[in-house]
């Protein structure tokens, strides 16, 4: 049985399609980063001795800023969308993107600074829990910016034909992004503070 897209909300749930099948995909999602939450208490209660001050915390806390900042120009391309505002919303889209860019190309010379000095995932099990939490957490990143693309790009023509269904496009990513932002707030302090 195929679900026909719909802009209204539901009576029965009280949202839109889409923003049911997000949530349907965050609760999904906020059950992989949880088991390796989860995995990464079980290792560090289980060791004799724990590594502290492994990573910087300056590039950790300056990700962290670069990731709330990305989370606010979301909530504002879309609140953009729903002033009919479309210059303003792609200019904090693109802000977006660029932010998210600009994290990775901080993980990147944090990655090259550890894998320089020979910890890589193989080098302990801080480091290898490490690069897996922040490793997926980066896939998510790029998730994430692929879908800010296509919808900068050939996706925004929806905007001209149905722009209520485009908003709601951006309301899903952005629930989608605010989640990605909220893994990191939980992974600076873990990895990086205690």
């Amino acid at each position: 049985m195929e679900i026909p897209y719909i802009v209204e909300t539901r009576p029965d749930t009280g949202l839109h399609n889409g923003k049911l099948g997000i949530w349907l995909f965050l609760a999904s999602e906020v059950m992989l980063f949880g088991a390796l939450f989860s995995t990464y208490i079980i290792l560090r209660v289980g060791a004799p001795e724990w590594p502290h001050g492994e990573l910087s915390v300056l590039l950790g806390a300056i990700n962290t800023v670069i990731l709330i900042s990305s989370s606010v120009t979301m909530v504002m391309a879309w609140a953009s969308l729903k002033m009919n505002d479309w210059g303003t919303h792609r200019l904090y889209l693109v802000a977006t993107f660029a932010l998210a860019a600009l994290f990775l190309v901080n993980k990147y010379f944090e990655y090259s600074e550890h894998l320089g000095k020979g910890e890589g995932p193989w080098h302990s099990t801080f480091f290898a829990i490490y690069f897996t939490l922040t490793g997926l957490h980066g896939l998510h990143i790029v998730g994430g910016m692929v879908v800010m693309a296509y919808l900068l790009g050939p996706g925004a023509k929806m905007w001209k034909k149905n722009p209520d269904q485009f908003a709601n496009r951006i309301e899903a990513t952005g629930l989608y992004w605010h989640f990605v932002d909220l893994v990191w707030i939980f992974l600076f302090p873990v990895l990086y503070l205690l």
